[in-house]
């Protein structure tokens, strides 16, 4: 499919793309606002609710605000590298999982994200302090030759 077409199919499917469709398609987290389309032969994640879109946008907004420093970052502003960006978000929702939920298995987006409200009342109150240190210890996985 040419990738003309299928940026305009993609965003008439795709209206409300997930903020950690990335994450959630490499398998490193879950989310139950989560729903699979594919489009030929190719996956995206389409959020299901807007509320829960903006709670993630805001998450994902303070990750990488607050992971600056870890990351050795002078702006964070600018468009990151997809392993940069892949770092601060797996790495960030696991240090959440650790911090609010560490029996879980996988990181469950949705959940973190109310439980973290509702500990701490908002989501810049979270303690990234102890985040980061997710994003600082994640490891991409390296390519096979």
């Amino acid at each position: 499919m040419d990738d003309d077409l299928f940026r305009a199919a993609h965003d008439e499917v795709n209206r409300l793309p997930c903020v950690f469709e990335k994450v959630l398609l490499a398998g490193a987290a879950i989310c139950e606002c989560a729903s699979g389309r594919a489009i030929a032969e190719r996956q995206l994640i389409v959020c299901t609710s807007p509320v829960a879109r903006v709670d993630c946008g805001q998450l994902s907004a303070l990750l990488r605000e607050k992971s600056a420093f870890a990351l050795r970052l002078t702006s964070t502003q600018r468009i990151l590298p997809h392993a940069m960006m892949m770092k601060i978000q797996c790495g960030g929702l696991l240090g959440l999982r650790r911090v609010l939920d560490p029996g879980a298995p996988l990181p469950h987006v949705r959940a973190l994200i109310l439980k973290g409200r509702e500990r701490f009342g908002e989501l810049a109150a979270l303690p990234f302090s102890e985040i980061v240190q997710g994003v600082a210890a994640f490891h991409i996985r390296k390519r096979r030759r």
